[in-house]
């Protein structure tokens, strides 16, 4: 008869701090299972057992086969379970987020709904474009036309390093064949991206949505944390694809896997994270795993919660 073993729920302020925690542990072609208070990762080179409470985002990729008994202790211990493609490429489905509390989705919600803290959440953005200027006294018209510059000047420069002809960003969503090499690897290279971005913005229980440069698009959010990283990663490595590519190679394949490859030393997702902090002002030694129960209040903003209150004349 198989044993079964109980697991006290961790209370939720013993819990590690997100910067103690391993922050992204990606798995793919293996066999999750728990053990204990642990979960096991098997594959044709054995089996690796890994404490649950040191995991901040599981993130499950191709080939990967979970047990019931391992998503339970996994949303006992509030680790954060994505399932994505190679490297975080896709984000297809995930779990509860990293963080107990609404604190950050708050601190977002915060920003984006006041004009003045959006632009200035904007402006931080953009700052982080062009580095050693400051873009304090410009408008958002003015931004946006110095980054359409910007974006510019690189692609030319790419377009001379990897000698790839190049006229203008050009894409029709509803027929990716028709673009040509350079614009097909663009493409995507930035879909890939905002794969990881997604995921890492749902981890943390920040909305997609919420938007501080677009907006009215669910995934609003994640083009603009996507965007501050394409000068460095995804326009090069498209260049690059584009200007190796043969007749008749996939060029959408090939280029998602030269920006998996990008992601797998980790270092992409970090910076996210750490940006993400920035930008949405959260300390980085707050701990996320606070649960704190209120009801709102127009007056004294959070109450307490499972009190009978009684009307006020």
């Amino acid at each position: 008869m198989r044993d079964h073993f109980i697991l006290n729920k961790t209370s939720l302020n013993e819990l590690p701090k997100i910067s103690d925690r391993v922050s992204f542990f990606y798995i793919e072609h293996a066999k999750i299972n728990r053990n204990d208070g642990a979960i096991t990762i098997a594959d044709s080179r054995g089996i690796v057992k890994i404490p649950a409470a040191m995991i901040g985002v599981l993130l499950l990729g191709p080939g990967t086969d979970i047990s019931h008994r391992a998503v339970e202790l996994i949303g006992e211990i509030g680790t954060t379970i994505i399932w994505v493609g190679e490297q975080g490429v896709r984000n297809y489905a995930h779990g509860r987020a990293l963080a107990h509390s609404t604190k950050f989705l708050e601190s977002q919600a915060k920003l984006v709904s006041n004009n003045r803290t959006r632009l200035e959440v904007a402006k931080k953005m953009y700052q982080m474009r062009f580095p050693g200027e400051d873009v304090s006294h410009f408008t958002m018209q003015q931004l946006r036309g110095r980054e359409g510059a910007r974006v510019r000047k690189i692609y030319r420069k790419y377009s001379e390093k990897f000698n790839v002809p190049w006229t203008k960003r050009e894409y029709n969503i509803d027929d990716f064949e028709a673009g040509s090499a350079v614009n097909k690897a663009l493409s995507a290279a930035n879909v890939a991206l905002y794969g990881l971005a997604h995921s890492i913005i749902s981890a943390l229980g920040l909305s997609p949505g919420l938007g501080f440069v677009h907006t009215g698009h669910d995934l609003s959010f994640v083009y603009d944390i996507a965007d501050l990283y394409k000068a460095e990663l995804t326009i090069p490595i498209a260049f690059e694809v584009a200007s190796t590519c043969q007749m008749g190679d996939d060029i959408g394949s090939i280029t998602r896997l030269r920006v998996r490859d990008a992601f797998a030393d980790g270092k992409i997702a970090e910076k996210i994270v750490t940006d993400l902090q920035y930008l949405m002002d959260i300390d980085k030694n707050d701990e996320i795993c606070i649960e704190h129960f209120g009801l709102w209040d127009d007056k004294d903003k959070l109450v307490e919660y499972g009190v009978s209150y009684r009307e006020e004349i």
